[in-house]
This record gives C-alpha cells, sequence and structure tokens, in this order.
C-alpha cells in the first residue's frame, strides 16, 4: 500500500490500530529512516535495530501521535530519539565494561548529533519569519552585537529590537515545545 491516504487520515488510521496503515508507513519511511541513522552513525548494526526499535516505539504508542502534524515529523523525532537512547546505552556499557574512547558511541557524538538537529530545525524555522525579524536576530545571536548598535543600524529603535528579539525567542521555543510532544 503506497501512501494514497491523506497524511492526516493515515495517522487517524493507525492510532485506531489500522494495520495496513501501518505496513504503509513502513514501506515509506522505513528505507530513509535507516540510512538517516546509518549516515550519523556510520553503523548498519545501529541503524537497523533503532529503525525496528522505532517502529515498535511508533506501534506501542500509535494513541500518542498528533493528526494535525506530519507523520515523517513524528517519525524522523522518534527516530532520534531511540538512537540517542542506543548511543548512551552503548556509553553506558562501554564505561562499566572499562572501555574508553574506542567507540565512535560516545556522548559527545550524542551532543554532537543533538546540536546539529536543533540548530538544522530552529535555520528551518527562521527561515519562515519576516525579513525583519530575522535580521534583527542574526545580528543579535550570530554577530553579537547589541540592541543599540542594532537598533542604530537599522535606524530602529532599541524597543523594537528588543520587540523583534522576543517575539523569535518566543515563536522558536512553541516550534521546538510543539515537535518535542
Amino acid at each position: 500500500m503506497v501512501l494514497t491516504l491523506w497524511p492526516m487520515q493515515l495517522v487517524d488510521d493507525l492510532k485506531q490500530g489500522d494495520l495496513k496503515a501501518f505496513n504503509a508507513i513502513y514501506a515509506e519511511y522505513h528505507h530513509r529512516l535507516y540510512f538517516f541513522i546509518k549516515k550519523k552513525t556510520q553503523s548498519t548494526f545501529l541503524a537497523e535495530e533503532v529503525v525496528q526499535l522505532t517502529f515498535i516505539k511508533l506501534w506501542n504508542y500509535k494513541h500518542t501521535l498528533k493528526s494535525n502534524i506530519d507523520i515523517s515529523i513524528q517519525l524522523f523525532h522518534m527516530v532520534k530519539q531511540v538512537m540517542i537512547d542506543e548511543l548512551r546505552k552503548e556509553a553506558t556499557r562501554n564505561r562499566c565494561e572499562g572501555e574508553s574512547a574506542q567507540t565512535p558511541f560516545t556522548d559527545n557524538l550524542v551532543q554532537s548529533i543533538e546540536a546539529k538537529d536543533l540548530k538544522r530545525i530552529l535555520e528551518e524555522e527562521l527561515s519562515d519569519m519576516p525579513a525583519t525579524r530575522k535580521l534583527v536576530f542574526s545580528l543579535s545571536r550570530e554577530r553579537g552585537l547589541s540592541h543599540k548598535e542594532i537598533s542604530e543600524m537599522m535606524g530602529i529603535s532599541t524597543k523594537t529590537v528588543e520587540a523583534h528579539i522576543t517575539k523569535t525567542l518566543s515563536q522558536l521555543k512553541q516550534y521546538i515545545y510543539t515537535i518535542m510532544l
């Protein structure tokens, strides 16, 4: 079954326990998730394990899916969480067995992956914001300019600069909160 249903209907069907909907999602996303994890970890074994655990998690927690959020977003969020959990388990296992930095599955790798994903998510959300708001935020956070410097550069008040930054941060926090659910 190819994803011919509307994505929201597919999620609703899955939430009701429809095995055909689950199989359609599996057929559509299994390889994408596998190559996503393999690229991040350089491990065939870990990619297979994480994808399998992700689909088990999808089935077990199908009732918590959000119909208004694209299934691919929810799946990729799940697979990242499962991958991070597995990497942490591996790092803990290695510490307990006395092994050190001989494995690529370390806390640094987990932190690096989390940071890159968060940066990509924030950049995507920023790209949808009004141009002035993006510019103010970029000048403040990326270039490290003060509110006064930005206001003088752009010919706007410091209160306007503060308002743009506050709105941007609020929108980013709301977006992150939405995808973490």
